[in-house]
């Protein structure tokens, strides 16, 4: 078997690097400090598998296969022993990965990555007094990253560039795309993107311009289409004859002028908020929201499959 991967911190997106790791050929030991959460990861990753293979995306093997690799660690000492690389998954806060990285810096060996799956708090904020912090950064997923293959490799000011280094290759090597930022930021890449989005949704659906479901749709069935395969630069990059100069030549002064009244910033609160949960609500009743997800995520697997073979067919 392969390299081995620790995974500390077994929620949704713990469960979800076990997938990607295994599936990839490296052995994986999952932990939890609760009590009894890897064995229900593990429970909820069979039935994952199966959709995978139907979808084929385990690369030609089966889910016992993929499944038979990822054992559950009954310690963090045992879950770090030889591991080479530690994907840490504990909660959106910063005293409490500061103390996890603190705590597995102390156990694991100087030379294994230590990543967080962190959402947008900034590897500076939790490893700044961790001795060994040369070695800790961000890996962050957009979830699930067995599905969704972007991963942010975000620095501290303080991480080696050895370390970034074989952390954007080890994801590689399982089949990720990482995106290794320069600096640290709040937000990332992906998060900082979305916050822009969103901002203007809300701003919308508050100022009587569009509702709920016309800004869903605008993205779902307008731009989101084209950005499933193409990003936002090289959309405009081909919707103008002479590229993206082109482009900004003639739509950079009505981008500008639109971008002076996306300000100021809009909070997601009060009768704004509430009025935008009733017109989701409608559309997806609260009781059958996680029958939703999952038809989310058969659709993600169904669009990956069709992009993974449009690019083997355009290689051919």
């Amino acid at each position: 078997m392969g390299e081995k991967i620790a995974i500390v911190g077994a929620g949704l997106v713990g469960g979800a690097w076990a997938i990607t790791f295994a599936r990839a050929g490296r052995r994986v030991a999952l932990w939890d400090a609760k009590h009894g959460a890897a064995a229900d990861a593990l429970k909820a990753i069979a039935p994952l598998l199966g959709d995978l293979a139907v979808n084929r995306l385990l690369k030609g093997q089966t889910p016992a296969a993929v499944l038979e690799r990822i054992e559950l660690a009954p310690s963090l000492d045992a879950a770090l022993a030889d591991a080479i690389y530690v994907q840490e998954n504990a909660t959106e806060k910063v005293e409490v990965k500061a103390q996890v990285f603190a705590e597995l810096d102390r156990l694991a060996p100087p030379q294994v990555v230590l990543a967080s799956s962190s959402t947008a708090i900034k590897p500076s904020l939790f490893t700044e007094h961790v001795p060994g912090r040369a070695r800790c950064l961000v890996a962050h997923p957009i979830n699930p990253p067995y599905i969704i293959p972007a991963v942010e490799i975000v620095p501290a000011p303080w991480t080696d560039a050895a370390v970034v280094e074989k952390t954007r290759a080890l994801m590689q090597s399982i089949g990720q795309t990482p995106l290794v930022m320069q600096r640290e930021v709040d937000g990332f890449i992906m998060n900082r993107l979305q916050a822009a989005v969103l901002q203007e949704a809300f701003r919308m659906v508050a100022n009587g311009v569009a509702s709920v479901e016309d800004v869903d749709a605008g993205i779902k069935l307008g731009i989101g289409l084209r950005w499933a395969f193409i990003g936002p630069f090289e959309t405009i990059n081909l919707n103008a004859p002479g590229g993206v100069a082109d482009y900004a030549s003639r739509y950079g002064e009505g981008m500008y002028q639109i971008a002076q009244t996306l300000t100021p910033p809009m909070r997601w609160d009060g009768a704004l908020l509430e009025r935008v949960a009733q017109e989701l609500d409608k559309r997806v009743p609260p009781h059958m929201r996680r029958e939703r997800q999952i038809w989310r995520d058969k659709r993600l697997i169904a669009l990956m499959a069709h992009l993974a073979q449009a690019e083997a067919d355009l290689g051919a």
